[in-house]
Parts: C-alpha cells; sequence; structure tokens
C-alpha cells in the first residue's frame, strides 16, 4: 500500500464518524423524525380552529342571534340555550341542521322543536319568575331531552316526563354527559303530571290536546305559570295557552301564537 493511501475504514463506524468521499469534515447526523417527546410538546400546544365544527362559538352565537331578532329578550333564556350543545341531540346524519331554525325528527313520530320555539316558551314560562331565582320546573314530553337539558341551565329542579319508553331511554342516553344533578328523568303519563314532586313554579308541555290537564293546573304553585300548545275551536290549529295562578289561587288563561306540535297522548308505550 503507498504511503500516499489510507487503508480503507472498517466497519461499521459510528454515524457521528461517517465522512464524504474527498472531505474531512463529518456529514451533520440526520434526524427523519422529531424525537417523540417534542412532538407530544406540540401536539399538547395545538389548539382547534376557532370558528369550526358544531361546537365552535360561532355557531351557537349565530343561533342565538336570530333568536334575539325572533324577539327573544331574556337573557337567562339566552345564556341557557348558548351552554346547551344541540347537535348532541339529533342523529348524527341530522347534526349539521342542528342550529338552524329548524325542528327535526327523533324517532317514533316525535320531533326536537325549533330552537325558536323552544326559547319562546321558556321566555313566557319564566316570565312571572324576578331575576337571580332558580324556579322549580316540570317538563311534560322529554323528547330527546334537549328542552330538559335547557331548562335545567335555569332551575333549581326539573322533573320531566316521557312516555314513550324508547325516547326515555334516548333522554337518559343524551344527558348522561353532561352530569345534570338537577334534572329527573321519568318514564310515565306526562297526562297526570308528577304530583310528589308538585308544586312547580313553572309547567311547559311538549305536546298538545284539546284541553289543558287538570293535573297540571292542580300541580302549579301560586306565582307559577304554565305554558303549553292547545287546540284552538276557532282556528282549527293549535295556540300557546298560558295560565296563571296567582298569589290568591286564582287562575287567569291568556292565549297567545299559534303552533305546531304533536298530539298529546295518555298512558305510556
Amino acid at each position: 500500500m503507498s504511503a500516499g493511501h489510507r487503508p480503507a475504514p472498517k466497519f461499521p463506524l459510528r454515524l457521528d464518524q461517517v465522512k464524504t468521499a474527498g472531505r474531512s469534515e463529518a456529514v451533520p447526523l440526520l434526524r427523519p423524525q422529531r424525537p417523540l417527546h417534542q412532538a407530544a410538546a406540540e401536539r399538547g400546544r395545538a389548539t382547534a380552529p376557532i370558528g369550526l365544527g358544531l361546537d365552535s362559538h360561532l355557531v351557537r352565537e349565530r343561533m342565538l342571534a336570530r333568536l334575539q331578532a325572533e324577539g327573544v329578550r331574556d337573557a337567562r333564556v339566552l345564556a341557557a340555550m348558548r351552554a346547551v350543545p344541540r347537535h348532541s341531540f339529533v342523529d348524527t346524519a341530522l347534526a349539521n341542521q342542528a342550529y338552524e331554525d329548524t325542528s327535526l325528527p327523533i324517532g317514533l313520530g316525535q320531533t326536537i322543536s325549533k330552537p325558536s320555539v323552544v326559547a319562546r316558551m321558556i321566555e313566557l314560562m319564566l316570565a312571572p319568575q324576578p331575576a337571580g331565582t332558580r324556579p322549580r320546573l316540570l317538563e311534560i314530553g322529554s323528547g330527546c331531552g334537549y328542552q330538559a337539558a335547557v331548562l335545567a341551565q335555569l332551575a333549581r329542579q326539573v322533573v320531566s316526563i316521557e312516555r314513550l319508553r324508547p325516547l326515555y331511554d334516548k333522554a337518559r342516553e343524551n344527558l348522561a354527559p353532561l352530569n345534570l344533578g338537577n334534572l329527573r328523568l321519568v318514564y310515565g303519563d306526562g297526562r297526570i303530571g308528577h304530583a310528589p314532586n308538585a308544586p312547580y313554579d313553572g309547567i311547559i308541555a311538549a305536546a298538545g290536546g284539546e284541553d289543558i290537564p287538570q293535573p297540571w293546573v292542580d300541580q302549579l304553585a301560586p306565582g307559577g305559570r304554565l305554558v303549553a300548545p292547545m287546540l284552538d275551536a276557532r282556528s282549527g290549529g293549535q295556540v300557546l295557552v298560558v295560565i296563571d295562578r296567582h298569589a290568591d289561587g286564582s287562575l287567569v288563561r291568556s292565549l297567545h301564537e299559534a303552533v305546531r306540535f304533536v298530539p298529546l297522548k295518555s298512558g305510556t308505550d
């Protein structure tokens, strides 16, 4: 071997000893992947883009803007509507319509009411209650559980009754992630109300018949208000009926705008 030639390197070499042919400097070590701990730290710092998806602030605010444009003014109601994820209460295939002002099917011939109707009825029911109070409320017709979740944002206690067992089960499943300790679901006949927890400061119904069942009126507390759809014989359609029980026990009934709800039925299925 001539003096001008170095012996060929023996392998294996350490990576930091690898040199390019004809060059004396070491080749920079290539790192095709970041260290795992660095990647994990960067994932932890990542934030979801604002304004995208059904959980975004902007989606809810657009719904609230529409409610205000339609006349909803009670700040308590608007805050409660903002707090509840309506898309969690409808079928996945319909979730992209959850914050539109439309009713949606929930199975068994039932629907989740339009946000504007939910907000309007709750606002009517709460009108006699001073700001800062936490009333005891009764809901007739739990459905998928959405309105019950909104009511729970406003009340000390909510009792919600559903007569259809599959919907009762669905409401329980939908509500479980919210962990609402002041909400009690009852499987039973809504026409008879729920006397064990009466009287109620407010009663709201999501189904309408030809009359207002007497047990609802009996379970309404002095100073309380009942809001329900009822058939109006003059128009042949449904209207919202409001019944106020005054402190002396007297009742005052008033009729409001036309609505459309599923029929009120007796018994359980």
